[in-house]
């Protein structure tokens, strides 16, 4: 099935590429480095001891702990890093600077996979989640490199997917070992035939919260109003800021002067939130302006990298994706940052973090946009409860760490 497939690749990159040029109308990176996506990058002067791969941002910032840890392990400039997506891309370069190399990665085309590995000879590889790509699994394997999937999960929707095409899957995960998320993700990847799979936990809980960024979370409430009621809606797609808003008109008729920060989860919406909160005709700052917050109701966070900044300053955060049909994004942010956590019913990305949030009373899940309000006004009322929560939060992210050091393991062992 995989030369059926790779034929499939081949026909559709004109489109591939007709699409980046399309989505680089609101992006304009999207239409840098396509070298890149074909392996064609520089050779790098030293070895490269691990090739980590994050498709965005979200994956990117939870393989921000192993990369740091392989960097203080084999030295600046021996782990390249790959994303896919610019923001994604940025983050890294952002984060990382030149401690890494980075580029993109690969298009999953025979040639362009194989001059990419010859280029940049890693002695390991690490795919961040559920990264599966046949192509480069087999040339991996034919030059003997050690492929791990790390952080592994796969949703029960995925998981029927692929096995429509069970026998390929099989294949390509012959390649890899997979250290998953939970037992649950491990028995999913065991049914489509991976041979060697450990459950390893979830490396989202190793994540050190950025002093830096807390810092500056607490300087931006201060300017805000310390007395205000803030609320964030965190990783929004579209439909997801109106309901925020409106849950937020409708808090402002009890507390007016109650605070939303409206973070959309891509850069290229910050201007269609921005036109749907003229709208609602609330009045509004956005964080890239310098002048002051005043009496506005809502910050548009339209700033990459600066999640923990949002969730220093408020009291609350529900975490979007999940009200739509994405899935969900990381919940166990907001939950680490001590924030008693709302999201919708649409959370298959996120479920064992989902089930162990609602287990332990840090989080409320809201059937649907309606319920945004109703919940709101409940923690806005009770102090106490906030504070509860907040702390069973933290207490919940900290008992489940450990994933990172298992994972440091299982690299050495290859």
């Amino acid at each position: 099935m995989r030369p059926l497939y790779t034929l499939l690749l081949y026909l559709l990159t004109p489109f591939v590429l007709l699409r980046l040029l399309l989505r680089s109308r609101a992006l304009p990176d999207y239409r840098r480095r396509w070298n890149e996506r074909f392996g064609f990058v520089p050779r790098p002067e030293q070895p490269v001891a691990v090739w980590v791969h994050a498709v965005s941002v979200g994956e990117s910032l939870a393989a921000m702990p192993l990369i740091k840890a392989l960097v203080e392990r084999h030295g600046r400039g021996r782990v390249w890093v790959t994303t896919t997506t610019p923001t994604g891309s940025a983050r890294v370069t952002e984060a990382l600077g030149d401690a890494v190399l980075h580029s993109y990665m690969p298009y999953d085309l025979p040639d362009a996979v194989a001059r990419f590995i010859d280029r940049i000879r890693p002695g390991r590889v690490v795919i961040m989640e559920t990264e599966l790509w046949p192509n480069l699994f087999q040339a991996l394997k034919r030059r003997r490199i050690p492929l791990l999937v790390a952080n592994a999960r796969l949703s029960p929707r995925s998981f029927r997917g692929y096995s429509r095409v069970r026998g390929f899957a099989a294949d390509t995960l012959a390649c890899c070992r997979v250290a998953a998320q939970s037992p649950a993700d491990a028995e999913r990847f065991r049914s489509l035939g991976a041979p060697q799979v450990t459950v390893m936990g979830n490396i989202k809980f190793d994540l050190a919260l950025p002093e830096a960024q807390l810092a500056a979370g607490r300087e931006l409430r201060e300017r805000v109003g310390t007395q205000r009621p803030v609320w964030i809606a965190a990783s929004t797609h579209e439909g997801e800021e109106l309901a925020a808003l409106q849950a937020h008109a409708a808090l402002r008729r009890r507390w007016p002067d109650a605070v939303l920060i409206l973070v959309p989860r891509h850069p290229q919406r910050f201007d269609e939130a921005a036109r749907t909160i003229e709208r609602q005709g609330l009045a509004y700052r956005r964080r890239s302006e310098p002048r002051a917050f005043g009496d506005a109701a809502v910050l548009l966070g339209d700033s990459m990298g600066e999640i923990f900044v949002y969730y220093a300053a408020g009291d609350a955060a529900f975490v979007g994706g999940s009200l739509v049909d994405v899935g969900g994004h990381n919940v166990l942010e907001p939950a680490a940052a001590g924030l008693p956590v709302l999201f919708g019913p649409r959370m298959h990305n996120f479920l064992p973090a989902r089930e162990l949030l609602l287990a332990r009373e840090a989080a409320v899940e809201v059937a649907d946009a309606a319920g945004l309000e109703p919940a709101l006004t409940r923690l806005f009322e009770d102090a106490a409860l906030r504070e509860r929560m907040g702390a069973a939060g933290r207490e919940a992210v900290a008992a489940n760490r450990g994933a990172l050091h298992k994972l440091l393991q299982e690299l050495e062992s290859a």
